[in-house]
Parts: C-alpha cells; structure tokens; sequence
C-alpha cells in the first residue's frame, strides 16, 4: 500500500556551488524517519543527431567515477536559464561546436529518485551545423561521433555506463526503429533507411 510521506520539519545541511543536501523529518508508516535530499537545479542532455546518422559524444574524466566516461553532451541548467531548451542549445555549442535548427523534448527523468530532486530533460537535436567549441574554463573533452546502431550495441554490451546517455541513445534507437524521426535524417546505413511521411 503506498503511503505518501509528509514534511516534518527540514534542515540545510550542506550549501554547495551545485548541489545542496538537506535533512527531512518525515511521516512514514511506522512512524517517523529521516530523508537525506540533494537539491539540484537540474540539467539538459542531448541527444544530437546529424543528417549522416551519427551521434557526436563527448569523452572526459569523471572523478565521481574515478574513470573516464564516453557520454551524450549535457550540462546543469544556470541560474538565469528558465527554459531547460535554451541550456540543451548552449550545452550543445559549448561542448561539441554544434547549433540545432531543430530541437524536440524527448523526455524527462530522475537519474536518483531515493535521494534526488535533479530533474534531466532530455532533447533531441536535429539539423545541425558545425561550429566551434567554447569549453568551460576547466573542461577536458574530446569529441567523437558513432552511429546509433553503434551507441545502441555499446550500450547493450555495457561500454556506456552513464545513464542519461543510455537513456538518450536507446530513445534515439526507438524513434529510429518506429519511423518517427524528424524528416530531415538521412540515415545512411541500409538496414535503417527509412522515408517518413511529413505528417508523421
């Protein structure tokens, strides 16, 4: 039976430069418990598509890992950003030097429902045209670009880790297996080819 928690009383535990953790006391079933929050302003993630099929990636160490990662762009929502589509586009020419004539809200999701607020909004961009990077101060990124049956068998095989990129690619995979991406893609690869009607 569900049980829906109420707010005790609530305590700032930690005010960090990106993320803060409070302490809720809360009402559960048995009772009283504590609940450890992160408070998190969110973040965009791209799934970037160009006419050729392929996907540009982003590769750089992650220290939380302790490793380096292979991921779609992404990046924390600022503080003057009130359209989570405006850091998708940022995000996207920062990281990759890419620009979007065609930008579509695939989704969005908790990467860590237990002990999260941070909300992903996951986009898919089209139509794009190369540029150049403008990496944040202490960035180390390098570019690579894979097809989607490529990202798609990675993922599936346990080479990409990260979760809103395995999120990401596997919803490019699915709109690209039901006919449903936008028409300007121009999937090379023959087992993917498919004309989509303008009214799709």
């Amino acid at each position: 039976m569900i049980f829906e928690e109420k707010t005790i009383s609530s305590e700032r535990i930690y005010e960090g430069t990106i993320l803060n953790l409070r302490k809720d006391r809360v009402t559960v079933c048995q009772g009283e418990s504590y609940r450890e929050i992160v408070e998190h302003r969110g973040g965009a993630v791209i799934a970037a598509v160009k006419d050729d099929g392929t996907m540009p990636m982003v590769r750089q160490y992650r220290k939380a890992a302790g490793r380096v990662m292979l991921e779609v762009p992404a990046g924390k929502i600022d503080p003057d950003e009130k359209d989570p589509e405006k850091t998708a586009l940022r995000e996207l020419k920062e990281e990759t030097g890419y620009s979007a004539e065609h930008i579509t809200l695939l989704t969005r999701m908790y990467p860590s429902v237990g002990y999260s607020e941070e909300i992903l909004y996951i986009y898919l961009c089209t139509g794009l045209t190369a540029g150049e990077t403008d990496f944040d101060e202490n960035e180390a990124i390098d570019i690579e670009e894979y097809s989607v049956d490529t990202l798609y068998q990675m993922v599936m095989e346990g080479k990409i880790e990260d979760g809103k990129s395995q999120t990401a690619i596997l919803m490019v995979k699915g709109l690209l297996s039901e006919g449903k991406l936008p028409v300007c893609w121009k999937q090379r690869a023959p087992e993917n080819r498919r004309e989509i009607e303008e009214d799709a």
